[in-house]
């Protein structure tokens, strides 16, 4: 069976004989190894993905079910002229180290700033309690989160009423 799915703004066909995960198709088939293959059980986070605009584990997302929908990858995210912004904020707290929760880290993250630009500290716990990290102890997570909640010169309201 075709599936076409639209993967970081591509569409992208391939072709489903079985049972395949979308995390098997995205690494597999699509050649997206970003999204990590760790607990194949929706556990630990490494491969959580945007489907449609909500946040999945792709290791239970059938491939099948992926069909006419928008995913997003960690690759989807940044751009040709730089890294996205919790990439960045990540690396600049030393929230990387063997790297293989960051895709999912980074996805709940890039989710979360889009729809909360300015998070408490406990908006953000409770963004990223789907990912679980075995390297960090996840205070350079956090300190990572902490600098892109922190409100930005021209993001104070006035006051004033438009």
């Amino acid at each position: 069976m075709i599936v076409r799915i639209t993967v970081n703004g591509d569409d992208r066909p391939f072709d489903v004989s079985g049972p395949d995960s979308l995390l098997s198709v995205l690494r597999r088939d699509l050649g997206l190894p970003g999204t990590k293959d760790a607990c194949e059980q929706g556990e630990c986070g490494s491969c959580t993905v945007e489907l449609d605009g909500a946040l999945v584990c792709s290791c239970l997302v059938m491939a099948v079910d992926a069909d006419g929908c928008e995913v997003t990858t960690v690759e989807g995210l940044g751009d040709e002229d730089g890294l996205h912004p919790v990439q960045e904020a990540m690396l600049e707290t030393g929230a990387v180290q063997c790297g293989f929760c960051t895709p999912g880290f980074v996805v709940a993250g890039a989710h979360l700033l889009d729809r909360n630009p300015h998070p408490t500290p406990l908006e953000v716990k409770e963004a990223l309690a789907g990912n679980v990290c075995r390297c960090t102890g996840y205070g350079a997570i956090t300190r990572a989160f902490e600098l892109l909640a922190e409100p930005h010169p021209g993001d104070a309201q006035t006051g004033e009423e438009s």
